[in-house]
């Protein structure tokens, strides 16, 4: 029991590895973080531009579900204990002001991700919780009812261990878990843009539409959302949200395949409608001063001129051909995705510890009583939006709470 003074070590100072910290120091707990980097709470840090999408505003557990492309059913058991409305009521009953932005996203009202990381850190100060920074774990053996912790220079042995090492190990390897036997999903990126080295569009980096839908034909792969134009391709939640859901389809073709943009998200017959309000309201207005006012305007001229149109042509004097062409590049104007590119340190993978390697109820490992595995550590990704983070607060919480009992 706790008041026994529990001996608990958690591996990570990230999101995850902190959450569950904080929630470890129960009864007479001592619990100490390790972390191979000088840092803690890089993620947090850089997270949503500096600003920090710590969740996302759903209450419904089922939708929340839907944005874990390969974890959806292991989790709800986790999601049913400590989802979106506990983390708020968590975060705001310490003080951080939050507010829910249009599409959903959740950030502090400060716009700075330093709130977040105050709130945490003060947690840990209160807890009296050491962060040790600088050390790497070399490897874990279990010896008993304890474990014993290999950091190269030091061995230390305890009597619960939480592993939130997730950003290292994607980068560094699983290593530290061979002497465990785990079942280890090799990693892969998930949210990454779209390179298109020879897009006509780059040009117009930074113009965005707020409902496109991409598809990869050939295939039931697609998604909608906003879309926005990068000087090396495309970007926004409807690209994120694809590669998310088809990381290992997208890998296995190396990351080399087409994408059809529609750019409105239109069907052929909202096209065909308003092709016939032009006609009756702007027939003898050029293309160039007469275009589909939810697209950016050089966007639009650039899309009549990839149709082979004139935009000096009067919308009256359009041929057949030529209203199909335009309709084309509207709804699916076809480009060729050639690599990927990631976020740098705000990367997401898929894949690290199996899910049938974990019991959902408190990321326990079911070998091993007293071992829990959390965040990004386990193959469990979500799409764009505040989800991974949701997922970091869920389960620090849940082994946390779990590993001081």
């Amino acid at each position: 029991m706790a008041d026994q003074g529990l001996n608990i070590a958690v591996i990570g100072a990230g999101a995850a590895g902190v959450f569950a910290a904080i929630h470890a120091a129960q009864g007479n707990s001592q619990v100490q973080i390790f972390e191979a980097s000088n840092k803690a709470l890089a993620k947090v840090k850089i997270s949503g531009g500096g600003r920090c999408n710590v969740c996302h505003d759903v209450q419904n557990n089922g939708a929340l579900l839907k944005a874990f492309p390969r974890s959806s059913k292991a989790m709800r058991k986790a999601f049913g204990q400590f989802a979106y409305p506990e983390t708020r009521a968590w975060f705001e009953s310490r003080g951080l002001a939050l507010k829910v932005e249009s599409d959903g996203r959740v950030f502090p009202s400060s716009d700075d991700s330093q709130s977040v990381i105050d709130i945490l850190l003060g947690e840990l100060k209160a807890a009296d919780i050491p962060i040790h920074f600088s050390k790497r774990l070399k490897a874990v053996v279990a010896k008993g009812a304890q474990f014993e912790l290999d950091f190269g220079s030091v061995k230390e042995s305890f009597d619960r261990v939480i592993l939130a090492m997730g950003g290292q190990a994607q980068i560094r390897g699983f290593g530290p878990l061979d002497p465990l036997g785990l079942d280890i999903v090799s990693p892969l990126p998930s949210l990454f843009t779209f390179n298109v080295p020879d897009s006509d569009l780059k040009d117009l980096q930074g113009l965005s539409v707020p409902m496109a839908k991409v598809q990869i034909p050939g295939t039931k792969w697609q998604q909608d959302g906003p879309l926005l134009i990068t000087h090396w391709g495309f970007s926004g939640p409807a690209v994120l949200k694809l590669s998310a859901w088809q990381a290992r389809d997208l890998a296995e073709r190396n990351y080399k395949f087409p994408i059809l943009i529609n750019w409105l998200n239109w069907t052929d017959t909202d096209y065909e409608a308003f092709v016939g309000e032009q006609l009756k309201l702007f027939a003898k207005k050029k293309l160039a001063n007469a275009r589909i006012s939810e697209l950016p305007r050089r966007l639009w001229e650039r899309l009549v001129l990839r149709a082979q149109v004139s935009l000096d042509k009067r919308w009256v004097d359009l041929s057949k051909k030529e209203l199909n062409r335009i309709r084309e590049q509207i709804l699916r104007a076809e480009f060729k995705v050639s690599g990927k590119t990631t976020f740098k340190e705000e990367f997401v993978t898929a894949g690290g510890i199996a899910l049938s390697e974990l019991d959902f109820k408190d990321y326990s490992l079911k070998k091993f009583p007293g071992l829990y595995a959390v965040g990004e550590l386990i193959d469990v990704d979500g799409i764009t939006g505040g989800f991974n983070f949701q997922h970091a607060w869920t389960s620090g919480f849940l082994a946390g709470r779990a590993s001081a009992q």
